[in-house]
């Protein structure tokens, strides 16, 4: 029987590792959702209310110390005129919708991340770095991400943003719900904390539910009777209550099943069924290539003395 190097088994002993890590990560990633908490928060956006000051804007990049100017800088309406989107300077935007038919009353609505019940985001991520809070945020760990951006693929609203721009340690960016003061300190995220007129209101996802439909009761010819993301996707922890369909400011339309369905069977597919073969193929290739260096008469102490030969003239020419 063949006998395998040292170098050799340290080799497919570190793939076999890798590959298992990589497995396990894909498994806990692929479920798209944690035990959700009955109490768990969420933010209550009512468009009808806000009025485009932009102080959202300012006070979301304030808080996690994203590029910005003052915040009387942020009263510039033709900025509104303009449809944006969250990228990786900014990770929550205003865009201001008119209506013909009604008179060409302006609809301000603020955009960022809705915070999927069973996020798409976290079941695409095959290294974990994004999950579903219990309580109700979805959080990400740079630190686990190796960049792959599967999650803006997935993300049904798409907002995930990538720092392109940052070659060494590229981050995806989004909205947290500022998750180190809602989860670690119980305060509002920065955003509905400095809101002049309460357009955005945060508390328990349930409680939420319950004033949005208060108040459309009370105020049948204001408000649209869906509140967008009680049922769209799976439900999110962002709710929308506006005076028309979400489709009309921004929000494509969206089945009510979660598109985490999806991802979560294609990563169930490509990752356990590829873990084993990659394993076994590498093992295969070591045992091999020892075969092959027996023949040549090379044996343990041999191959390894010309190993770290070969290494060390690699080393001496790099």
């Amino acid at each position: 029987m063949s006998m395998v190097t040292r170098r050799e088994f340290l080799k497919f002993t570190g793939a076999a590792a890798g590959t298992a890590a990589l497995t396990s990560a894909a498994a806990v990633a692929s479920t798209g959702h944690s035990n959700l908490d009955p109490a768990r928060f969420g933010v209550l956006t009512d468009v009808t209310t806000c009025i485009g000051c932009r102080s959202c804007e300012w006070a979301c990049a304030e808080e996690h110390k994203l590029p910005h100017g003052a915040l009387d800088t942020y009263n510039d309406g033709e900025v509104l005129q303009t449809k944006r989107r969250p990228n990786a300077e900014a990770y929550t935007v205003v865009n201001r919708y008119l209506e013909p038919a009604r008179g060409d009353e302006p609809l301000d609505v603020k955009v960022q991340c809705m915070h999927c019940e069973h996020p798409a985001c976290v079941s695409a991520c095959i290294v974990g770095a994004l999950q579903k809070s219990p309580m109700g945020p979805v959080t990400y760990d740079a630190w686990k991400c190796i960049g792959c951006r599967y999650c803006m693929v997935a993300c049904p609203y798409q907002i995930p943003a990538y720092e392109y721009e940052n070659a060494l340690t590229p981050r995806v960016m989004k909205c947290t719900m500022c998750s180190e003061r809602t989860l670690e300190q119980g305060r509002p995220p920065a955003c509905v904390e400095i809101c002049p007129v309460e357009a955005l209101l945060f508390g328990s996802r349930e409680e939420l539910l319950k004033i949005a439909h208060e108040r459309i009761d009370q105020n049948p010819g204001r408000y649209h009777p869906e509140v967008h993301g009680e049922h769209a996707v799976g439900g999110t922890s962002w709710l929308l209550l506006g005076d028309r369909p979400a489709t009309e400011f921004g929000i494509p339309k969206l089945a009510n099943e979660s598109p985490a369905v999806l991802t979560e069977t294609i990563q169930h597919g490509i990752f356990r069924g590829f873990s084993g073969p990659l394993m076994l193929f590498t093992l295969l290739t070591v045992l091999m290539k020892s075969s092959t260096d027996k023949r040549h008469g090379k044996g343990w102490s041999e191959q390894d003395e010309e190993d770290n030969r070969n290494q060390d003239g690699e080393d001496h020419h790099a």
